[in-house]
């Protein structure tokens, strides 16, 4: 198993839910990792969620897959040393 991977087993066992805004960080960097670019449109107006995953993910346009898995693992590190 690698870092990326394991990391991803990682986040489900914090013992503390993170706020939202790096929950969007994880989804987006996890997106990137393994799909790279978003694609796709936008979700509706009204797909609240859907919007604010797709412009985070979004943001990361153009980042390598090996860098977000990097970022994500990083992450995910952080926020197991603060649990």
């Amino acid at each position: 198993m690698n870092s990326f991977e394991q990391a991803q087993q990682d986040v489900q066992a914090l013992s503390r839910k993170p706020g939202n805004d790096v929950l969007l960080k994880l989804y987006a960097l996890y997106k990137q990792g393994t799909a790279g670019d978003v694609s796709g449109d936008r979700p509706g107006s009204f797909d609240f969620v859907g919007g604010a995953k797709y412009d985070a993910w979004a943001q990361l346009r153009g980042m390598s897959q090996e860098d977000a898995q990097r970022e994500y693992v990083t992450l995910v590190a952080t926020l197991k040393a603060h649990s």
